[in-house]
């Protein structure tokens, strides 16, 4: 029953993150199997995330993949979370903040839907956007400031990659985030351009959410992002996944009930939403009015 209605998240995440150990080892499947004295079906299992996993099984595996100390602990810990039927993941858990569970799922997906109304999307923001709101350590100088900023503009090379495909990039975008200025006016304008010029790639949608619609359903679910995943080699995707971040933690919600609740709300704020060319035109009004002053 856990396989059922428990979140698949970290098995993924874990069979995903054993499996590159796996390959960097330069060892086969069947080889690993053999070694660990376990069948290759159990292995195939636990790399493909279709079920919970022993701690002294991922122990076991990092040993023979020659893991770092660390990150076999993260590992153990995270097959600790493969039991449980839902999954929140906390800052501060046994699972560390640096193990970089949605990263994964970002490079992964083939389509990514982001409601966004409070910030511009990590995905789409310039650097002195992601300086002024990028979380930092207390007392952070220097390199130790710069380090969280240049991972969060790493990121956005997914969306320019040239293999595998980038994947397809929806947002819907409060209004209220373009005219509240971050970072001072003449970096809020430019911003705003670099939005419009990102709204011109092929597989990116960015449609605005105007103030005039009013109160809609949608906004009652805040910020979130939708991730649906490829067929692969898979007889079946990889189910979709709702990630909420919140000050503290992150939200992975993959049950059925949850994922139809999400698909109506963004169906909603589809309908409230500008097109894209009438964003852009705002989007650009907006930026220019910054410049003038």
């Amino acid at each position: 029953m856990v396989e059922a209605t428990g979140s698949s998240v970290p098995r993924r995440h874990l069979g995903r993150v054993l499996r590159d150990l796996r390959t960097e080892a330069c060892m086969t499947l069947d080889a690993a199997a053999e070694a660990l004295e376990c069948s290759r079906q159990k292995m195939w299992r636990i790399e493909s995330g279709l079920g919970a996993v022993r701690g002294v099984d991922v122990r076991a595996m990092c040993e023979l993949y020659g893991a770092r100390r660390e990150l076999t602990a993260a590992l153990i810990a995270l097959a600790g979370e493969t039991r449980g039927r839902g999954w929140r993941h906390a800052y501060g858990d046994p699972v560390p903040d640096w193990f970089d569970l949605y990263g994964g799922l970002e490079s992964a997906a083939c389509r990514l839907r982001e409601h966004a109304g409070a910030l511009v999307p990590t995905l789409l923001q310039t650097r002195e956007y992601a300086c002024a709101t990028c979380p930092q350590r207390p007392g952070a100088v220097g390199e130790e400031r710069e380090r969280p900023v240049d991972a969060r503009l790493r990121r956005q090379e997914l969306l320019r990659r040239r293999l595998p495909r980038p994947p397809r990039y929806e947002v819907m975008l409060a209004e209220a985030v373009l005219l509240r200025k971050v970072a001072g006016a003449a970096a809020m304008a430019g911003q705003l351009r670099h939005l419009a010029e990102a709204s011109r790639l092929p597989q990116v949608s960015i449609r605005v959410l105007p103030l005039a619609a009013g109160a809609y359903d949608g906004m009652l679910a805040g910020s979130f992002v939708l991730l649906d995943f490829p067929l692969g080699l898979r007889a079946d995707p990889d189910p979709p996944v709702v990630y909420q971040e919140s000050l503290t933690g992150a939200l992975y919600l993959d049950r059925p009930a949850e994922l139809a609740a999400y698909e109506r709300v963004w169906a909603d704020l589809a309908g409230a939403a500008l097109g894209e060319e009438e964003s852009r035109r705002l989007i650009l009004k907006i930026g220019e009015e910054l410049d003038q002053g």
